[in-house]
């Protein structure tokens, strides 16, 4: 937000404090500022050009359009100069820049002033036109001043030109009581006071003073038919008056805040609100039709044409002024097209109210509008200034646009809105400071920033916070408004600092994130985090998804249902800026709708994993390193799990996003999942190169993790494998086959492994041949030729009759 100190200097009664005391005061209250910058209304303002006096014009000897000119820049200086100028004569006041002087046009051209010659003459300077100044846009020829124009004054001096230091001040959210110019002079006025425990620093109020009587000759009538969110609407008609560019004045304030001059009367709407804190609209009283001014909710998908020309859909939760037959305006927000000020508008009906703060938020944020207006409305304004503020445009136009008052101002405030009670604690200030404060400066800063105090007692104060103090409801946000004024640096550190320090036994939690985390970080992984909230967009088939009912924008508009898009976003957002080896992991929640249950919705905690690229870099050893695949990410899965004791079953599963997807259970529980992501996903996000994804569920995990190990004694008997080569349909997996196995032999059967895959034009169509070697043991005594051969034939049988398998030889 931008603070002009021209303008903040009319608002108090200090005016000798400087840019630079101002800047600290304002940091050290809460109001940082970011930056002083230097405003000037003419860039470089005139440097080296004065005014002059043309003594002598003769014909040019080598040009017929050129003329040789004396001119008198003052302290007896007179120059030779060359000028092109048609209307160049003897006896002139005449503006001349002078050499090394630098010129910037009105076109945005930059000319530097040397010493030359021009078609043989020497020429020491020029004598400038409106737009070679940079003020005007005539090229018809030079500027002529007055006779009484003194010779060698400044031209900045003599065309006044303006100059400001403006503050850019980083305005926090809870601080819409200092969205103008009123409200940081309140701060820097509290905070002059306090430095000298005094009250003789003062803010007022400017150009508020009595109206002129109403003529009668256009009155409005008001109906508030929504007080709850709009509590308090005041207006008044002004006839007669004319629309014309503003005084150059008004152009120079509100320039230095960077707006641009529009009209004089939406220029003052604007002086106000940048000075006072009130959004003011004026209307063109000829487009309020029947005279009669309605706030209302909008009908549902009303249409309405705002005034950027934009058609919008409104809904019926939005708060619109209207007339006795159509919107004007979107209240708090927009004007619309057809009622606005234009250059042939006589009469304006000004309008300054005090809505909903979150009326209008909501509003803003589904149309996507963010205005001045809104921006304050939103963080709250002062119901006590609404008629102030319009007594204050209401003089000015009459002052800038002429016109007469046509009706007296009318308020309708039906319910006053009363400020904050609040029961502040001497004790408490002292306790949550860390200090005492003296009672008369606590008391001298209250009162500086617009806190009124009712009652006084032994201890502590009753004080009536003013409305437009949103943030300050609590005897906490009084305390931190006395801390914040009186300065954290005047706050001395303590000699000692205390401290009580306990041991506590990490839980399972903490150990299980942080063997994750480790058991990554040595496999070469970085840490990611990204928001909770993701785009609507990549959700649009989920029926379990939580959206925001009034989100930020469109990419934070819901709850993520899966970490899966945060994590490909830092994939390509990496890959874009040449690193396309990856390997990422993040902590994080999912959100979902639940289809019953007392609460809606549920959340999972998961960590998920993401690989990319190279397993690793280029080395000597291996110039050209593998490309990491499904079994490198399937393999840090069961390392993690290996590290927490976990003792798993897995087998093939569907995923909406990933191919190829290996899940993992315990007692039918999923724990994890593994895949590659699905080439139409990677292609929406911009990526090209194959991505691996995993998805680790940690609230199943924290319960399964370092479970006391029950140790088995070895067998003292010998271990036998007999590996059968298997003959398939292609659609039988691998798990039916450990499964069946299992469940076939359970006495001498201890492990099935598989250890060759083959698919190809050595077999029929549709086949595909799997290798599996089969761990057979008896814990009592060592196995037999016959029962090794029975369990064997007894596997194969099973294999023929129930997966229709056949035997290679």
């Amino acid at each position: 937000m931008k603070i002009s100190y021209n303008w903040l200097k009319t608002l108090i009664n200090n005016k000798y404090i400087t840019p630079e005391q101002v800047s600290v005061a304002l940091t050290d209250c809460g109001l940082e500022v970011e930056s002083m910058e230097n405003f000037e209304s003419v860039k470089g303002m005139l440097k080296g050009v004065v005014v002059g006096h043309v003594l002598e014009k003769e014909k040019h000897p080598n040009a017929d359009k050129l003329s040789l000119t004396k001119v008198d820049v003052g302290n007896g200086t007179i120059l030779s100069i060359v000028c092109g100028a048609p209307n160049v004569a003897a006896n002139q006041k005449v503006l001349v820049s002078t050499v090394g002087s630098v010129l910037h046009t009105f076109s945005g051209e930059t000319i530097e002033i040397k010493k030359s010659k021009i078609r043989g003459e020497a020429s020491e300077g020029m004598i400038c036109a409106e737009d070679e100044l940079g003020i005007g846009q005539s090229h018809d020829g030079i500027m002529i001043l007055p006779e009484n124009a003194v010779v060698g004054t400044p031209a900045a001096e003599y065309l006044n030109l303006y100059t400001d230091t403006i503050f850019e001040i980083g305005l926090t959210p809870n601080r819409g009581d200092a969205a103008s110019h009123i409200g940081v002079a309140r701060d820097l006025v509290a905070v002059l006071n306090c430095q000298t425990n005094s009250n003789t620093n003062q803010t007022h109020l400017n150009g508020i003073k009595e109206l002129p009587e109403p003529s009668g000759i256009l009155t409005i009538d008001i109906k508030v038919e929504e007080p709850t969110a709009c509590k308090r609407y005041g207006g008044i008609a002004i006839s007669g008056i004319t629309v014309a560019p503003s005084p150059q004045w008004l152009k120079n304030y509100i320039n230095a805040i960077g707006l641009r001059s529009i009209n004089n009367i939406v220029d003052i709407t604007n002086f106000v609100l940048h000075e006072l804190g009130q959004p003011l609209h004026a209307f063109d009283a000829h487009a309020i039709e029947g005279n009669k001014i309605v706030v209302r909710r909008a009908q549902e998908s009303e249409k309405f044409v705002t005034l950027d020309e934009v058609e919008r859909t409104l809904k019926s939760t939005d708060l619109v002024i209207a007339n006795a037959k159509n919107a004007m305006c979107i209240a708090g927000v927009f004007g619309g097209l057809h009622s606005g000020v234009t250059d042939k508008t006589t009469a304006i009906f000004l309008e300054s109210a005090y809505f909903d703060a979150s009326s209008v938020r909501k509003t803003a944020k589904h149309l996507g509008l963010k205005t001045d207006s809104s921006f304050r409305f939103e963080r709250g304004t002062d119901p006590e200034m609404t008629i102030n503020a319009l007594n204050r445009a209401a003089n000015l136009i009459l002052e800038i646009a002429g016109g007469q008052i046509s009706s007296a101002i009318v308020d309708v405030y039906p319910e006053k809105v009363e400020p904050f009670k609040v029961a502040f604690s001497y004790s408490n200030c002292d306790s949550l400071i860390g200090k005492t404060i003296d009672r008369t400066i606590i008391k001298n800063i209250l009162l500086s920033v617009g806190i009124e105090i009712i009652q006084e007692g032994a201890d502590g104060l009753l004080l009536h916070v003013p409305r437009y103090k949103y943030d300050v409801t609590r005897e906490a946000d009084v305390i931190e408004e006395v801390l914040r004024i009186y300065g954290m640096n005047n706050i001395e550190l303590s000699g000692k600092i205390s401290f009580s320090m306990s041991v506590n036994q990490p839980s399972v939690i903490n150990k299980v994130d942080t063997e994750i985390a480790t058991v990554l970080a040595n496999q070469g992984f970085y840490e990611a985090m990204s928001t909770s909230l993701t785009k609507s967009a990549y959700t649009q088939n989920d029926e379990d998804v939580v959206p925001m009912l009034n989100p930020l924008s469109s990419d934070l508009s819901v709850l993520r249902p899966t970490l899966l898009y945060g994590m490909l976003e830092a994939v390509s957002y990496n890959i874009n800026r040449k690193t396309s080896d990856i390997k990422l992991f993040e902590y994080g929640k999912t959100y979902h709708k639940k289809q019953s249950g007392e609460f809606p919705y549920s959340e999972q905690k998961q960590v998920a994993l993401v690989i990319s690229g190279k397993k690793h870099d280029a080395s000597h050893h291996q110039p050209k390193p593998d490309n990491v695949s499904f079994y490198t990410l399937k393999s840090y899965v069961e390392a993690i799990f290996a590290k927490l004791g976990i003792n798993y079953k897995a087998q093939n599963a569907e995923h909406k996003s990933l191919s190829g997807v290996y899940q993992y259970q315990v007692k039918n529980k999923v724990i994890a999942i593994v895949g590659a992501v699905n080439n139409p996903v990677l292609k929406s996000f911009d990526v090209s190169q194959p991505v691996f994804y995993a998805e680790l569920y940690l609230d199943v995990i924290y319960n399964l993790a370092f479970k006391p190990v029950t140790y088995v004694e070895a067998s003292k008997f010998p271990a036998v494998k007999r590996d059968l080569a298997l003959l398939l349909d292609k659609q039988v997996t691998y798990a039916e086959l450990e499964k069946l196995a299992f469940e076939t032999e359970r006495n001498f059967l201890k492990e099935v492994s598989l250890f060759d895959v083959y698919e190809g034009d050595k077999i029929a169509s549709g086949k595909k041949s799997y290798a599996l070697s089969f761990t057979l043991q008896n814990a009592e005594a060592t196995l037999t030729d016959n029962q090794i051969t029975n369990t064997t034939n007894k596997l194969i049988k099973v294999f023929e009759e129930k997966l229709n398998a056949s035997i290679r030889s």
